[in-house]
């Protein structure tokens, strides 16, 4: 019930709503940026995203109503459902921009990797909830979790899509050494994929995907073939400067020298119109997000709930940081958009799932989390 006095119905009085506005915020901003991208249009890219942007807030929001125990039930069913469906997008997915990730439906194409790098941390969490606490730093808790996130990956590496594929084994890594996995195992599973780097360059990435790797390393080897993306990233964020050149006077993006502008590269197009301070400005955005996240986590009373939000939260984190590693040439480009800013509904779902499971835990927990 509403507290006397208030016409506020008690469920909406007590989500967080300077989370749900810092991310409609982020959102708003980011229809911005694809306004621009688009020369100064709502369509094609500014007006749709706006729809799936209240849309997916939405169903955060509903979300929010769902109980922790009922995570933990659909967490492995979720899983193994996904890993069906990946299955099935290898033997009759429908392929679009030369890969093979979407199940057509119809109305709609369902790219069921997405929704893996959330079914990854729900599952691997609901395993070590389970695993008696002293058991953790035993193999029997390695093995299993190990399992369930390489058969995903792996999955998703076939694709190809080698940036989905990182996200799921990171953010299952990452609960992993949440749940109190020795270090060590994670310094000797760091120096055995440092070793096996050169063989999957060369044996099992993608000839695409070996140029991405190569041109990571010497940008400049072939900057109007290969290189030609993150060259024109990097003109694009230089050329901005501290203050930028003001909204809607990019050159990159309006002249079309930026490649994916207002998908991968969206952060290129934003830099360059609000330059260094708008990107430290979106940067803090998220790391406010991060942080919200994260107390949620502090605060949140099971095993299951610890370790779920925590992960979600660093999920969201592995997104910004690796676009903007990506587009400011600190990482190969590995196809991972920005969130709530790059245009497409996929993250922009992914990030408001995260969003819906987070204010079910704090809602579950009783607690006001501020940032």
């Amino acid at each position: 019930m509403s507290a006397p006095g208030s016409f506020v119905p008690a469920p909406l009085a007590q989500l967080p709503w300077r989370i749900i506005l810092l991310v409609l915020g982020i959102g708003c901003f980011g229809l911005l940026v694809l306004y621009s991208a688009a020369g100064g249009s709502i369509r094609p890219y500014a007006l749709p995203q706006g729809i799936r942007l209240f849309g997916f807030m939405a169903m955060a929001i509903l979300l929010s109503r769902v109980r922790e125990d009922r995570w933990m039930a659909l967490s492995l069913p979720l899983y193994a459902l996904l890993v069906v469906l990946l299955v099935i997008v290898e033997a009759a997915g429908a392929v679009r921009g030369g890969s093979q990730r979407w199940i057509d439906l119809g109305l709609i194409r369902l790219q069921p990797s997405e929704l893996m790098k959330l079914a990854i941390v729900l599952a691997c969490a609901r395993f070590y909830d389970m695993l008696p606490p002293n058991e953790t730093r035993r193999f029997s808790a390695i093995w299993p979790a190990a399992t369930l996130i390489g058969i995903p990956a792996l999955l998703v590496l076939k694709q190809p899509d080698l940036g989905t594929a990182m996200m799921i084994a990171a953010s299952g890594v990452t609960v992993m050494f949440l749940a109190g996995v020795p270090l060590r195992l994670f310094i000797g599973g760091a120096l055995a994929l440092g070793a096996a780097v050169p063989l999957a360059v060369n044996f099992l990435l993608h000839d695409y995907q070996r140029n991405r790797v190569l041109t990571f390393l010497n940008p400049e080897n072939d900057p109007l073939g290969t290189g030609y993306h993150i060259s024109q990233s990097k003109i694009a964020i230089g050329s901005g400067g501290i203050w930028g050149k003001g909204f809607l006077h990019g050159t990159q993006s309006h002249l079309q020298y930026l490649p994916e502008g207002h998908t991968d590269f969206a952060l290129a197009t934003m830099m360059e119109e609000w330059g260094l301070i708008g990107g430290l400005v979106l940067l803090g955005a998220f790391f406010l997000l991060l942080r919200w996240g994260l107390s949620v986590a502090a605060r949140a009373q099971s095993r299951f709930s610890k370790l779920t939000a925590a992960a979600l939260s660093t999920t969201i984190f592995f997104y910004f940081s690796i676009n903007m590693a990506m587009v400011m040439g600190l990482a190969p480009v590995v196809g991972v958009p920005l969130p709530l800013i790059s245009n497409g509904g996929s993250a922009q779902m992914t990030i408001m799932l995260c969003l819906g499971i987070l204010m079910s835990i704090e809602r579950q927990n009783r607690s006001v989390v501020r940032f």
